[in-house]
């Protein structure tokens, strides 16, 4: 279904016993003209992740993600998968993890979106039972709700996103993503995250809610996948996941910039460092680690008297990172310096 369309879930009957899905194994050959691809079908067992979820793209940065929640215990390790320049994708129902390995696998060798969706779903016999989407590093979307979906269920595709929901409690939720996400300010992870927040208000996973996920990768890879992921936060189990998810993305947006301002103090860039620590500390002011670090970079700086409050501060709260503070001159990550590590120690007092 396309964005402005209605929604139509389509009833089916009750799911007894198990339902085996197929796990497609894919062997690539390039030629000059097409890529051949050869889908080998291998029956494994499903787990019934029903739930809502966003994959997108943000044209600005090149970003790509998924968010999701359930009611189903750690929705994070099966429903969501992201790859830096590739695709996003989200497979979710009676979910078939192989449509995501097997996904990005077909969009890095260059097939859209839309035909790596269709091809898969073409090899695979329980498809009707599925609910995947699927988006490109050139913002290319597709989304398939399967006929045996439990309802309330369906989806919306627009530009760079798509939004899927089944076993939801009425056909609100996955139209309320959709406006919410388009209409939302910010980063690519806030607007999921307004996607998500608007889908629990419009009534939710029938069910209630468990866990949730959010991954966000760069829109270049750099060649280091642990770098390119801006966002990787799971909440697992928790009465409010959503809550949690808000809470961990703040918390590493701060380390984010903590992180960059480290990098910052390799490249001798002293301010730019200062200007990461400070936003760092403005969104997360009580944390000590933060305080602690970025006071021991200011004396690597040679502003020790800048330094001395931040100290001041950590020590007072915890007595262990005062224990800690000369360990750090015997390693090199403070001055050798008996006068400097004085001062930093009476600080306290």
């Amino acid at each position: 279904m396309t964005l402005g369309e209605p929604a139509s879930p389509k009833p089916r009957s009750r799911l007894g016993g198990a339902i085996a899905s197929i796990a497609l194994v894919i062997v690539t050959s390039a030629s000059a003209t097409a890529q051949e691809v050869r889908l080998k079908a291998e029956t494994t067992p499903t787990r019934p992740v029903h739930t809502y979820s966003i994959v997108a793209r943000d044209p600005a940065t090149g970003q790509l993600g998924v968010a999701v929640q359930s009611h189903w215990f750690s929705v994070g390790s099966v429903v969501p998968w992201a790859e830096a320049g590739v695709g996003a994708v989200a497979t979710q129902s009676f979910v078939d993890p192989s449509y995501g390995k097997n996904g990005l696998d077909l969009m890095r060798g260059g097939t859209s979106a839309p035909d790596v969706l269709k091809m898969l779903l073409a090899k695979d016999p329980s498809r009707d039972v599925r609910q995947v989407a699927m988006i490109d590093a050139r913002g290319r979307v597709a989304a398939h709700t399967g006929a045996k979906d439990i309802p309330a269920a369906g989806h919306i595709t627009g530009t760079n996103f798509s939004v899927q929901a089944n076993l939801m409690l009425n056909e609100t939720v996955w139209p309320a993503m959709a406006k919410a996400f388009t209409s939302a300010k910010g980063d690519l992870a806030d607007r999921m995250m307004a996607a998500l927040d608007a889908a629990q208000v419009a009534g939710g996973d029938i069910r209630g809610r468990q866990s949730a996920a959010l991954i966000v990768v760069t829109g270049k890879p750099t060649g280091k996948p642990w770098s390119d992921r801006v966002f990787d936060l799971r909440i697992d189990d928790s009465a409010e996941p959503l809550k949690e998810l808000h809470r961990l993305l703040v918390l590493q947006r701060a380390y984010n910039h903590m992180n960059a301002g480290d990098l910052a103090v390799e490249n001798k860039d002293n301010d730019g460092a200062l200007r990461e620590y400070s936003a760092a500390a403005a969104l997360v002011p009580d944390n000590l680690e933060m305080v602690y670090w970025h006071a021991v970079a200011l004396v690597n700086m040679g502003r020790v008297e800048q330094s001395l409050p931040l100290f001041r501060r950590v020590f007072r709260a915890d007595k262990n990172w005062l224990t800690l503070t000369p360990r750090l001159a015997k390693v090199g990550l403070l001055p050798s310096d008996q006068k400097v590590l004085d001062r930093i120690l009476k600080s306290m007092e």
